[in-house]
């Protein structure tokens, strides 16, 4: 993984003299740092605005239709555009985690990490919850729903029963009704996506504006690094590990473990990005560090290839996994946090 960041890097080099000297003044590659974002932002605005427009194709079907969601469920082209909407989530979705370690991990991003990909519910966490209220078409306010891929997530898949028709649709065409099977909401499925596309226009235009840091670098792995435990208490309690019984609305159409393999390789560009400046502080340090992250991104891959290969963990080794990535990671964290030190880099308690 490391070697396709760096190709990515080596390609950034050329456009860094077209950013603001602040990015330039140090050892650390700042600028690379700020295009592979620009890079994913832009894929990110591209993937949700071919999902808003399959979801506003699904609103006009189903208005011509006079919502008549029984009949949407026999018609081909509704469910052939729900089928496309589901793909370009599952394109969009993975975007936005390839950059989630930056964008959460520095402080005038982070909003839109909430916002977008991991804030809950102000029914869940009145405090720190998504701040947003999602505005139907019909009226309807929807408060503080929670995260955006969250709930166009559960949308598309049924999940929440509010953000669904109620009608059955035999997607896999077998007379049976299955997990995932139910027609969204059509209402629920076009504001969702306008406001998800909304939200990655913002935060392209916000990327472009931020001008890099090295605390901004440093605060981002010594933020995101350590938060397997997190990531893999997600995915143990996911339809990937839980099955029948997962109680979790999200999750359910890309496995946790796909999920974390992606913000690790986020971080590896960060890393790479300052990696001069941490050889600085000792080439032991540089080394240490590059080598823990990229032995916790094949770690994680090797469980995801297993899982991909038809295997299903248990809660028990979900837990013990997810535990050893933890410890992995505290040390890495560690060891970035000493040489933040070593280099006067004061980042936040």
């Amino acid at each position: 993984m490391r070697k396709f960041s760096l190709a990515i890097l080596a390609g950034a080099a050329a456009l860094v003299l077209a950013l603001p000297t602040a990015a330039q003044e140090t050892s650390a590659d700042l600028g690379a740092i700020k295009m592979y974002l620009l890079g994913k932002t832009e894929e990110l605005s591209a993937a949700t605005a071919t999902f808003n427009d399959l979801a506003a194709e699904f609103f006009a079907l189903a208005e011509a239709a006079d919502f008549d969601y029984e009949a949407l469920a026999h018609n081909p082209a509704a469910i052939a555009l729900i089928l496309a909407a589901r793909d370009a989530w599952i394109t969009a979705s993975p975007l936005y985690e390839q950059m989630e370690g930056i964008v959460a991990g520095v402080p005038s991003l982070a909003e839109y990490d909430v916002i977008l990909d991991a804030g809950a519910s102000g029914a869940d966490d009145p405090v720190d919850g998504v701040l947003y209220d999602l505005e139907l078409a019909d009226g309807r306010v929807f408060e503080r729903p929670g995260n955006l891929f969250g709930v166009t997530e559960a949308t598309l898949w049924g999940t929440i029963p509010e953000y669904s028709s109620g009608v059955w649709v035999d997607v896999n065409e077998n007379g049976e009704e299955d997990f995932a099977e139910l027609l969204p909401d059509a209402y629920a499925l076009l504001a969702s996506a306008e406001t998800l596309n909304q939200y990655a226009e913002e935060l392209a235009a916000s990327a472009e504006a931020w001008q890099p840091t090295e605390l901004d670098a440093f605060t981002a792995l010594v933020v995101m690094v350590p938060t397997m435990s997190e990531y893999f208490g997600s995915w143990k309690e996911s339809r990937f590990v839980a099955g029948d019984d997962a109680t979790r609305t999200d999750f359910v159409a890309i496995s946790r473990l796909s999920d974390i393999q992606d913000i690790l390789g986020g971080l590896q560009v960060v890393f790479v990005g300052v990696s001069p400046r941490i050889a600085e502080a000792g080439a032991d340090y540089e080394a240490a560090i590059g080598e823990g992250l990229d032995n916790l991104y094949t770690y994680v891959a090797d469980l995801y290839a297993q899982e991909q290969d038809g295997r299903v963990f248990t809660a028990e080794e979900a837990d013990f996994f997810g535990s050893e990535a933890q410890d992995r990671a505290q040390e890495i964290t560690g060891q970035v946090s000493q040489v933040a030190a070593l280099l006067g880099i004061e980042l936040a308690e």
